[in-house]
C-alpha cells in the first residue's frame, strides 16, 4: 500500500565516492534559434552544464559527451529516423552542422556517438565508466523528456547512480522539463540543484 504522500517512491540513490558527468547532446541542433530541435531558453542550461564541466575538470573527474551521427542514407537510425524524420539533420552528409557540441570537449574527454535516445544503447559508454572505476553519473544536457530521461533510467539499469541537474537540462516546454524531473526523481534517479553537486566535484 502506498500512503498519500507516495511514500514507496521516497528512495534516494545517493552519491557513490567517483563521479563522473555525461553531457547529453548539447548540441546546435537545440541551442541554435534556427535548429531543427530549437529549444525556447536553452542558454541557461548550457551555461550551468559549463560550470558543471569546469568543477569536474578542476576537481579531476572525468568528463563525456555525447552526440547523435548517422551515416548518410540514415540506414542506421532504424526506426527512430522514421519516427522522428528531422534526427535527419545528423546524418554525416547533412548540411548546417547541427551535430555540433555547444561547448568544448578538453584532450582526452571521450564523445561517445549514438544512434538512439539512451547514451548507453548501442555504445561504450558503460564499459568506459566502469573501467575508470565511476560508480555516480551526474547527467546534464537536452532534452529533459528523452535522450536526459532514457540515459539517467539506463544509468541506473547498468548499476550507476544517476544524478540529474536540474539546471543544467532543457526541455521543448517548462512543464514537460518539470513533469519528467518529477517523474525522474520518483523512479530512476536523484533530481538535484546545480548548488548539491560541486561539493562531490571538489578535487
Amino acid at each position: 500500500m502506498t500512503g498519500p504522500h507516495g511514500s514507496a517512491f521516497s528512495g534516494r540513490v545517493g552519491w557513490g565516492e567517483r563521479p563522473a558527468i555525461v553531457v547529453v547532446d548539447l548540441v546546435r541542433a537545440y541551442t541554435e534559434p534556427d535548429g531543427p530541435f530549437a529549444l525556447p531558453r536553452p542558454g541557461p542550461a548550457v551555461a550551468a552544464t559549463a560550470q558543471l564541466v569546469d568543477a569536474a575538470r578542476a576537481g579531476g573527474h572525468p568528463v563525456v559527451w555525447t552526440v547523435v551521427r548517422y551515416s548518410p542514407g540514415l540506414l542506421d537510425g532504424g526506426l527512430f529516423v522514421r519516427k522522428v524524420p528531422a534526427l535527419a539533420a545528423f546524418a554525416d552528409d547533412a548540411e548546417g552542422g547541427w551535430g555540433e557540441l555547444a561547448l568544448t570537449p578538453v584532450p582526452g574527454e571521450p564523445v561517445v556517438v549514438k544512434q538512439y535516445a539512451s547514451a548507453f544503447f548501442g555504445t561504450s559508454l558503460a564499459a568506459t565508466l566502469h573501467a575508470s572505476g565511476i560508480d555516480t553519473v551526474i547527467v546534464t544536457g537536452v532534452s529533459t523528456s528523452g535522450c536526459v530521461r532514457a540515459t539517467a533510467t539506463d544509468a541506473l539499469n547498468h548499476g550507476f547512480r544517476p544524478q540529474v541537474v536540474r539546471q543544467a537540462c532543457a526541455d521543448r516546454t517548462p512543464e514537460l522539463h518539470d513533469q519528467n524531473l518529477r517523474d525522474l526523481d520518483a523512479k530512476y534517479a536523484d533530481v538535484i540543484d546545480l548548488a548539491e553537486t560541486f561539493p562531490h566535484l571538489a578535487s
